[in-house]
């Protein structure tokens, strides 16, 4: 796969596990870094509700963010080994998943109740550094996708040199994109006919 922009689009767990793409060259982690990082939450700020600055602006400070790498890729390796278990219908490491609770517990969600002029309205609020709550936000997306019984239905991209995961649609979907290897696939299959045919 030599397209490094972030599929995204899947449940919130297995868009964080997709930033782990594999290349020619092995896998590249996306959000290694503050950079990569602040460019992933920005494409998931709609979904990081109460974790990012008001607006859903994913600009915090680069010491907040630099922080926040380290929790978030705990994060992501107890979802992968929790994930790729349970997706085979076998149980999930406990470290996997005491890991995932220790994220959660560390900055629960609050409904914190406010008078808006008109009535009362309710908002997910966390304490905590934003590399805490980020972490506990993505730990409750995994929870979520655990508990979900279309787990068992999470699947690999069938492209040999893909590593996504997605959650199918539809149960013929194959790949994890047909823009990236859906389309890469059918190219390689019609240059393989042609081919065959021209030495036949």
């Amino acid at each position: 796969m030599s397209d490094l922009v972030p599929l995204t689009g899947e449940p919130l767990a297995l868009d964080l596990l997709n930033t782990r793409p594999s290349t020619p060259d092995g896998p590249v982690d996306l959000i290694a870094t503050v950079d990569g990082l602040r460019a992933w939450l920005g494409l998931q700020a709609d979904r990081l509700g109460g974790v990012l600055p008001e607006g859903g602006q994913a600009r915090l400070p680069d010491d907040d963010l630099a922080a926040a790498v380290s929790a978030v890729h705990e994060v992501r390796a107890h979802a992968a080994a929790a994930i790729d278990q349970a997706r085979r219908g076998l149980r999930p490491p406990e470290d996997a998943l005491r890991g995932l609770n220790r994220a959660q517990r560390a900055a629960p969600a609050v409904r914190e109740l406010v008078w808006d002029g008109v009535a009362v309205t309710a908002a997910p609020r966390r304490e905590g550094s934003p590399g805490a709550r980020l972490a506990a936000v993505l730990a409750e997306a995994v929870a979520e996708l655990l508990t979900d019984p279309a787990v068992a239905t999470v699947r690999k991209c069938a492209a040999d040199d893909c590593a996504m995961l997605f959650l199918p649609a539809h149960p013929r979907r194959r790949w994890c994109s047909a823009a990236r290897c859906g389309n890469r696939a059918r190219v390689a299959r019609h240059y393989r006919r042609h081919r065959a045919a021209g030495s036949g």
